[in-house]
């Protein structure tokens, strides 16, 4: 098969070499997908340039953990109607070497989620890690029916994805995001008031965000931890949660005894992991 991989960590045009490799099989319990649109991520990138420390986790890589296709060969276990399923897929490259970048992915067969024929495959693809990251931070502090949520950055992949999946859940959804067109996005996801924050200073942004909500908000979904986090415990309510996804610095610095008088719990999330629960 055809695919892009790396042996050593650094800038892609330095360690991403294209080139054919031996098809992989599944194994028991797993499908093989014929790759139609591979889905590329922040965390992709990260774990190739050797952003989080960790260095290599195999010693060939094969990148990209979201993509999706169709199902062309299953392994010993899986129900035989999966073959010729289209499908999106998740986690291919989540502790497992050789992720979607590639015209075959072997993943478990539960990672492997039906795509209605109406949806591309490139939208398929788009799915896994903004959806599932989306999801668990929505959801990190239980039901938010009825609840105030804050989506910073709500035009994101991930805030889209927390916008819709919020509304849904029936809470009252607002949105943080930079320009006049990030705000339209926000809002086609679902958010009912956006607050742009390009051009305007911390404290407007906080006196925005209070006469929006009064009493503040119950649940905060953050993209930029270490920048937001000040602002973040202006806004939120007593007994508030944040689940923070993403920071722009890896040693943030915690207003603690704020956030201890609000008795504010902190939540902090990846994608890497898949409990059922979530």
């Amino acid at each position: 098969m055809n695919a892009a991989w790396y042996e050593k960590q650094g800038p892609a045009r330095q360690v991403l070499v294209v080139g054919t490799l031996p098809d992989p099989e599944p194994e028991p319990g797993e499908v093989r997908i014929r790759v139609a649109a591979s889905g590329i991520n922040p965390g992709d990138v990260k774990k190739r340039q050797n952003a989080f420390g960790y260095g290599m986790p195999f010693p060939r890589v094969i990148p990209h953990s979201d993509g999706a296709g169709t199902i062309d060969r299953i392994g010993q276990g899986v129900a035989r109607p999966r073959i010729g399923e289209r499908v999106w897929c998740y986690g291919a490259q989540s502790h497992r070497a050789f992720g979607t970048a590639a015209e075959y992915v072997v993943v478990p067969s539960s990672q492997a989620v039906p795509l209605p024929d109406g949806v591309p495959f490139e939208q398929g693809a788009c799915l896994g890690i903004p959806g599932i990251t989306a999801h668990r931070a929505v959801h990190a502090a239980g039901p938010v029916a009825g609840r105030t949520l804050l989506v910073q950055g709500g035009a994101g992949a991930v805030g889209v994805c927390a916008v819709g999946l919020a509304r849904l859940a029936g809470a009252r959804v607002l949105a943080t995001v930079r320009s006049a067109a990030d705000a339209a996005l926000a809002r086609a996801a679902g958010a009912h008031e956006v607050v742009q924050y390009g051009g305007c200073s911390r404290d407007e942004l906080i006196r925005d965000l209070r006469a929006l909500a009064p009493g503040g908000m119950d649940h905060v979904v953050e993209v930029a931890f270490g920048a937001n986090i000040e602002a973040d415990c202006e806004v939120l309510a007593n007994d508030g949660s944040i689940a923070a996804y993403a920071t722009e610095t890896a040693t943030p610095a915690i207003p603690f005894w704020p956030l201890v008088f609000k008795n504010v719990r902190i939540f902090f999330l990846g994608s890497d992991d898949f409990p059922q629960a979530a």
